[in-house]
Formats: C-alpha cells, structure tokens, sequence
C-alpha cells in the first residue's frame, strides 16, 4: 500500500475510534509534519526558541484534542496540521506582542516562494489580514493558508480543498495582491 493510501486508511480508522491507528499514523506522517514546521519556522526571528519538533509537538497535541474529524485524505490532514502550525505560531506571536507592546514581533514576507521568504511582515498582522480576507472569500484565505503556512504545492492545495490547480493558482495571484495590499496600507513609503 502506498504511503497516502496508509495514512488516509489511518485516519479513518482514528477517526472511527481505533485509538492505536493514531499510534501507527504518527511515524508516518512525522516527517512530513516536520517539513511543514520548518517552513513555518523559516518566518520566525533568527533567535526564536521553537524549534521545529516542538511546532510538530504543540500541534500533533491541538491536533489530538480535535474531535470528530471526517477526514479526507493525507492532504486533508496535512492542511489541517499547517492550520494548527499557523495557530501556534500566531499565538506565540500575539504573546510576545502583548508582553512587549510591539517588540520583538514575528516578522514574515509574503512571497510566492515559500523557500524565498525573508523576515519583514509581522505574522500577527498577516493573521488578522488574512482573517479579514476570509471574512470576503474563506476559499482565498485557506489557499494562502496552505501554500504560505502549509509549504503545500498547488497540486496538493488543490486536492485539499477539491478544486482545479488553475484555481489555486488564481487565488494564489489574488490573495497576495490583497494582502500585500492589507499589509502594506498604512505604512509610511
């Protein structure tokens, strides 16, 4: 059986309540859970104390307390693992923010390469642009969620969300402007 097909046969059975599956499923999406955190951590300050086994950590824990899951697919779980990353990740953000009063903030860049991405747009104003843009088009803001936080492909976002990779990528173009757009207005030029 090939791996997708392991871990989704995996999740239903979590899902369905064989608390052993979850066991079995960790190892196997372990790795991939660890790429995603890395992505997510390639945003973070150069000094910042989370490390990407601890991202995977906090959210495979957020994870388990999620209850009732129909899952999908590995893509399904995967999107949900980089939301959960995101969660964290802002949350630290938001900590730190509210401890500092602006200092020593998150900084992120909203790039079309994820491995191109220097740190220079705060992740808690990205989340609350990216808030508001799902308030206008929920789809937009979870393919930004997937491609940006996730590290996920416009193949893979597309079987997450089931629709075409050409609408990916249109929303992928219209998102950014928007919040480019969000991020930027304001700012002193």
């Amino acid at each position: 059986m090939d791996r997708t097909r392991e871990v989704t046969r995996l999740l239903r059975a979590w899902r369905d309540g064989d608390e052993e599956a979850l066991n079995a499923l960790l190892p196997v999406v372990h790795e991939e859970l660890r790429r995603i955190a890395q992505r997510c951590l390639r945003n973070e300050r150069k000094n910042h104390s989370v490390q990407a086994t601890a991202l995977v950590n906090e959210a495979f824990l957020r994870l388990v307390d999620v209850r009732h899951v129909n899952w999908q697919n590995r893509a399904h779980f995967l999107a949900l693992s980089a939301r959960l990353m995101r969660r964290v990740l802002v949350d630290l953000a938001r900590a730190r923010l509210a401890d500092k009063r602006g200092g020593g903030s998150i900084r992120v860049a909203l790039d079309e390469s994820v491995a191109a991405r220097e740190p220079d747009t705060d992740v808690a104003r990205l989340d609350d642009a990216l808030e508001s843009l799902a308030a206008i088009d929920p789809r937009k803001a979870r393919v930004v969620e997937l491609r940006f936080f996730g590290g996920l492909s416009a193949e893979e976002t597309a079987t997450a969300l089931d629709i075409s990779s050409k609408t990916v990528m249109r929303d992928w173009e219209f998102a950014r402007a928007w919040l480019q757009r969000e991020l930027t207005r304001g700012v002193a030029s």
